[in-house]
């Protein structure tokens, strides 16, 4: 029985029999063709013979590898690779069926190769996840033919589970962003910013320009000669990545959700500031505080927040600033730069929750997230041809009007905000950290 479920018919084999028959039909009405059907079948049933005999002559005569990677990029195209190796000294035709975890939805993927003797190929191609979690692949189906009548199946390797964490090929791709010093070019020279700490770095010669109130005494008296404090900035301050989890950050762009971008994001961010010598932290809330990593600069920082990012889930509950204004005044009390991630579609909204946000600001610097629906834009930009259309395409703008407003009455009251496409988010995110640097204010 398990010969039997091995052995597939192909469509070659479907074919040849239709031409076979098709000839035996001619031939009931010309007697020579009914000749060349008789040999046609004869040359068949020899094929299907043999081709049945070579595919089965020889056990673990095709080999397949696996090269995946430990883990998938949540958002990223994955490179995946299967190395096939043929061990029969005769040339075979090979199709092979990966069996995909059931999250992509993909049936249609076949690899086909016909290989030489002793051949190895690889064979690659790439997979998207955009749900964060555990992928579940099946086993790899080989089907194998001599002459393409008679397919054999080989089940190889085991099941395999690779689970999807926040994008950490973002990491890679913006690491030029983190080694980005403009401001400390040999040349320059380091002044004390308004509004910013400053940490001690050594005493000098005092030189035209520099602050008389920065003159040290004791130094001077010692030396006989003018020396001052030189200072630069403080290094080891505390960023966090706020994100909520509230039902607002359910809705998708582009296969991710807004809670997907911005979990990836963050991610770049802390990697960033943890090079550029801050301490990076964790917050998600929605009704509640649903989780906290303390801004720190242990070594596996980073491995501690890709571990709480990848657990982190929304849901439908509204979103209380409130909560997270007490949390915050208990919590921080070294100020701290916030990137607060969430996403306000009415005016309303946003002025329930603003009372909160100007508290969070007087403690903090503050840069509040919010993204561009690009469907709208979409939307707004294509031709109407009735009236539901222009009724749709009014309801958008007032939707994108809405938003500029909203990104206008923040400014107003002196918060830092960053509107821009989901897919642009981390670039525009690396921009306003290096500015906020550059500018002092944290």
């Amino acid at each position: 029985m398990k010969f039997f479920r091995s052995i597939f018919l192909t469509n070659r084999l479907f074919y040849a029999g239709f031409l076979v028959a098709f000839c035996f039909v001619i031939g009931f009405f010309l007697s020579p063709f009914l000749i060349v059907a008789k040999i046609l079948l004869f040359a068949l049933c020899i094929s299907i013979i043999l081709d049945t005999f070579l595919i089965f002559l020889t056990k673990n005569s095709i080999e397949v590898t696996r090269n995946y990677p430990e883990r998938f990029s949540n958002g990223d195209d994955n490179e995946l690779e299967l190395l096939v190796t043929n061990h029969y000294q005769f040339p075979i035709y090979v199709r092979i069926i990966e069996e995909l975890p059931v999250q992509f939805q993909i049936r249609n993927l076949q690899l086909l190769k016909h290989f030489k003797q002793n051949q190895s190929t690889k064979f690659g191609y790439k997979l998207r996840p955009t749900d964060r979690g555990s992928y579940q692949f099946g086993i790899t189906n080989i089907f194998i033919s001599v002459f393409g009548l008679i397919e054999k199946r080989i089940k190889a390797n085991e099941p395999l589970a690779i689970a999807s964490y926040p994008s950490y090929l973002q990491l890679k791709q913006f690491q030029l962003y983190s080694t980005a010093q403009h401001h400390n070019q040999f040349g320059m020279k380091r002044i004390r910013k308004i509004g910013t700490n400053t940490e001690f770095e050594n005493i000098k010669n005092y030189t035209i320009g520099d602050e008389y109130r920065l003159i040290n005494w004791k130094a001077t008296a010692k030396a006989s000669r003018l020396m001052v404090n030189q200072y630069q900035e403080e290094k080891s301050q505390p960023v966090y990545s706020i994100i909520d989890v509230g039902r607002t950050m359910r809705m998708p762009f582009d296969g991710l959700k807004l809670l997907d971008y911005a979990i990836n994001s963050s991610l770049v961010i802390a990697n960033i500031s943890l090079q550029k010598n801050e301490k990076a932290g964790l917050i998600t809330f929605n009704k509640s505080i649903q989780d906290f990593v303390v801004a720190d600069r242990k070594n596996h920082q980073m491995q501690l927040i890709l571990e709480k990012l990848y657990n982190v889930e929304t849901n439908f509950l509204e979103t209380d600033f409130g909560q997270l204004y007490v949390y915050l005044k208990r919590k921080l009390t070294q100020r701290s730069l916030l990137f607060i991630y969430t996403n306000f579609e009415t005016i309303d909204g946003l002025e329930r929750q603003l009372p909160y946000l100007k508290l969070i600001k007087k403690s903090h610097v503050v840069v509040l997230i919010s993204f561009k629906n690009s469907e709208l834009k979409t939307l707004t930009t294509q031709k109407a041809t009735s009236t539901t259309d222009i009724y749709n395409q009014t309801i958008a703008e007032k939707f994108s009007y809405d938003k500029e407003l909203i990104i206008q009455r923040l400014q107003q009251i002196g918060i830092l905000t960053i509107y821009c496409e989901p897919k642009e988010l981390s670039i525009n995110l690396i921009n306003k950290y290096l500015e906020i640097k550059a500018r002092g204010l944290f």
